[in-house]
């Protein structure tokens, strides 16, 4: 298998006029997981593969942006080092942390190239501590090891938990997928995001998810910074979200069913990394599957297939009346934007005067 792998990573070296590990124009790419089921948020992937510190120059080089090569860079090392080596996340993030305290900053990208310069050292010195191994520089070494964490990420407890859940089948295994790597951190013009092509929670037939300009995906979920609504792009970047409109639209007419997608923007240019069919709560799933039947996408059939019976148990539970006169107490941010979102209610409960007061 690594031989066919490395003979398909000479096809895309062709096909992008790179060099995997080259000096000169280098090719960066990710290692992403494939089932043939969607398991979001289960499996591994590994992103800015291919850098070390010959590379990172050449990438400084060619974009003329200092600072993004030292980001991509420190990123690779963060991910590279959970996900392949087993290093605790914190570690690393405990480090950065550090250094935004110390520059008196908040955000990620307030920190400048020098300072990200030192922070790689420190990040390298974290993987010697931990592995008793310099952080590996082949790029070739560094793929080989990808590839086998992400085929090994298929047996972690997070997926196995989630086949038990959906009764999916162990035995079914995952692809692993190598890509070009495309960049949504090298400045205003580019970014990244998530977004489905009609609202999970509701079902309405609306563009709905989250962006943030100068990043790359994991920012979007990891809660550092805030991310914006997808509505946002029109008025920031116009042409970029006309362009997604019509590509949601197709994707969603090509597969027949709502799509999870995810997208970067690389210097004002549109890269779809991924699509999938969405995950949704029952009442959206209801709504979806007639809607689908009216504009002529699906029969009646496949809706009727389409909403699982976990789905309309979901539906029939009693719930708040969603135009009740309710005080809003607090308003948060979800989770994820790939799960579902929800409201949490106090309900004060009148005690029976023998039994103690109760609150729900």
């Amino acid at each position: 298998m690594w031989e066919e792998a490395l003979a398909a990573l000479s096809t895309i070296e062709t096909s992008t006029g790179k060099k995997f590990g080259g000096t000169a124009n280098p090719l960066l790419v990710s290692v992403r997981s494939g089932a043939k089921f969607s398991m979001p948020g289960m499996m591994d992937t590994v992103l800015n593969l291919g850098l070390n510190d010959e590379t990172r120059k050449s990438l400084a080089q060619l974009t003329g942006n200092e600072r993004f090569s030292y980001d991509a860079y420190r990123r690779f090392i963060q991910l590279f080092g959970k996900i392949v080596l087993g290093i605790d996340a914190e570690k690393f993030e405990h480090k950065f942390d550090e250094y935004k305290k110390k520059l008196g900053v908040k955000l990620d990208t307030e920190v400048g190239a020098e300072s990200l310069a030192t922070l790689i050292d420190d990040y390298k010195a974290i993987v010697k501590a931990e592995t008793g191994e310099d952080f590996p520089t082949d790029p070739l070494k560094q793929l080989e090891l990808s590839i086998r964490a992400v085929f090994a990420s298929w047996n972690g407890r997070r997926a196995r938990d989630y086949r038990r859940v959906h009764k999916l089948d162990d035995s079914l295994g995952t692809a692993v997928n190598v890509m070009t790597m495309v960049f949504g951190n090298m400045g205003e013009d580019s970014g990244t995001g998530v977004a489905f092509t009609r609202d999970v929670a509701t079902g309405e037939k609306v563009l709905y998810g989250e962006y943030l300009q100068n990043a790359q995906g994991e920012d979007v979920v990891a809660g550092i910074r805030t991310p914006k609504k997808i509505a946002q792009l029109k008025e920031e970047m116009p042409a970029i979200y006309d362009e997604f409109v019509q590509v949601a639209d197709r994707l969603e007419r090509h597969y027949k069913d709502v799509q999870d997608l995810e997208f970067t923007i690389e210097r004002g240019k549109l890269y779809m990394l991924q699509t999938r069919n969405a995950k949704r709560t029952g009442a959206s799933a209801v709504r979806v599957a007639v809607e689908m039947v009216e504009e002529g996408v699906i029969d009646k059939a496949t809706a009727v297939q389409r909403v699982e019976p976990a789905q309309l148990d979901q539906l029939l539970h009693p719930m708040i009346d969603p135009k009740a006169d309710v005080n809003v107490l607090a308003v948060g941010l979800p989770a994820s934007p790939a799960r579902p979102q929800g409201r949490r209610y106090l309900i004060p409960i009148r005690p029976k005067s023998s039994a103690r007061r109760v609150r729900r």
